[in-house]
C-alpha cells in the first residue's frame, strides 16, 4: 500500500486537474470571503447587499479573528462539490483509461490500490485546506493592515480544531465521489449525481422540511450536507444570521462528527467491497 501510495501522490502533483480544482476553491473563497464584503464595506451604504449591516461588522468579518469562517466556511457546499468531483476524477479514470488493469498486474492487490489511492487523495485534501487558510490569513492581514483593523487571531487548538473540520467534510465528500466512481466505474456520471445531489437535492430537501414538512426535518438532519454545515457551524462558532449557504445548526457539534466519521466509513467500505467483488472491466 505504501508503494501505491507514494505512486499516486506523484500522479496526483502531476495532474492538472488536481491543481485547477483547488485553484477553483481557492478564488471561490477568496471571492466570497474578502473580495466582496471587501467591496461591500468601502461602498458602505451604496451597496444594497450592506444595507442594514454597520459597516464594522462588514469589517470585522475579514479580520484575522474570522479567517476560519472564511477559511472552511464554503466547504459544505462549493468546495465539497469539487472535492467530490476530484475523488471521482482520480478514481473513475483508472477505469475509464483502462490502466487499472495494468496497475494490478504488477503486483499490489486490490485494496492496496485503492488504500493508496485514497490516501493520497486524504494527503491533498489537506494541502488544498492549508493552502486555502494560508491565503485567506494573507487577505486578512492585508485587510487589517489597510483600516486599521485588529490583528487578533483565534487560538491555536482552534485553529487546528476548525482546519481538522473542514479537511473531514472534504473527505467524506471526496470518498462520495469515488465510491460512486467505483460503483460506475466511470467519471462523467458519479460528477453528474454527487453534484446535483450536493447543490440541489440536499439544498431542496432543507427547504421543504423547514418550511413545508416540518416532520421530514429528521431525515434531512441526517443527510450528509447538513452535518457538514453543522460540523463548520460548530468549530467556528458563526452567526447563524452570517452563514455562508449550506452552514447552519441543524444538530450539534458532536452528532455532526460521528455522522461524518460514519458517512466516511461506509464509503471506504462500500468502496473496497465494490473493487474487490466485481470485474475491473
Amino acid at each position: 500500500m505504501l508503494g501505491s501510495y507514494r505512486a499516486e501522490l506523484l500522479k496526483l502533483r502531476k495532474r492538472s486537474a488536481v491543481w485547477v480544482l483547488f485553484g477553483a476553491g481557492l478564488v471561490l473563497s477568496l471571492i466570497f470571503g474578502y473580495l466582496l464584503p471587501y467591496l461591500g464595506y468601502v461602498t458602505g451604504d451604496d451597496n444594497p447587499q450592506t444595507d442594514g449591516v454597520p459597516r464594522s461588522e462588514v469589517l470585522r468579518g475579514m479580520l484575522p479573528e474570522r479567517v476560519l469562517d472564511n477559511t472552511i466556511g464554503g466547504f459544505p457546499v462549493f468546495a465539497g462539490a469539487l472535492s467530490l468531483v476530484l475523488g471521482a476524477i482520480v478514481i473513475g479514470a483508472e477505469y475509464t483509461w483502462g490502466t487499472l488493469k495494468t496497475v494490478l498486474t504488477q503486483r499490489p492487490g486490490r485494496i492496496s490500490v485503492l488504500g493508496g489511492q485514497l490516501l493520497g487523495l486524504f494527503t491533498m485534501l489537506a494541502v488544498w485546506v492549508l493552502g486555502i487558510f494560508a491565503a485567506s490569513a494573507l487577505c486578512s492581514i492585508g485587510v487589517a493592515a489597510a483600516e486599521n483593523g485588529t490583528m487578533n487571531w483565534p487560538g491555536p487548538f482552534d485553529i487546528l480544531q476548525g482546519l481538522a473540520g473542514g479537511w473531514l467534510v472534504l473527505a467524506m465528500w471526496c470518498l462520495a465521489g469515488a465510491v460512486l466512481a467505483v460503483a460506475f466505474r466511470n467519471v462523467a456520471l458519479p460528477i453528474g449525481l454527487g453534484v446535483v445531489w450536493i447543490l440541489g437535492v440536499e439544498a431542496l430537501l432543507a427547504g421543504v422540511a423547514s418550511s413545508l414538512l416540518p416532520d421530514l426535518e429528521v431525515l434531512s438532519d441526517a443527510l450528509p450536507g447538513a452535518n457538514a454545515g453543522a460540523l463548520v457551524f460548530s468549530v467556528t462558532g458563526m452567526v447563524a444570521a452570517d452563514a455562508p449557504p449550506g452552514v447552519r445548526d441543524a444538530v450539534g457539534g458532536d452528532r455532526a462528527l460521528l455522522t461524518l466519521l460514519a458517512y466516511s466509513l461506509v464509503f471506504i467500505v462500500l468502496a473496497a467491497l465494490t473493487t474487490r467483488r466485481r470485474d475491473i472491466v
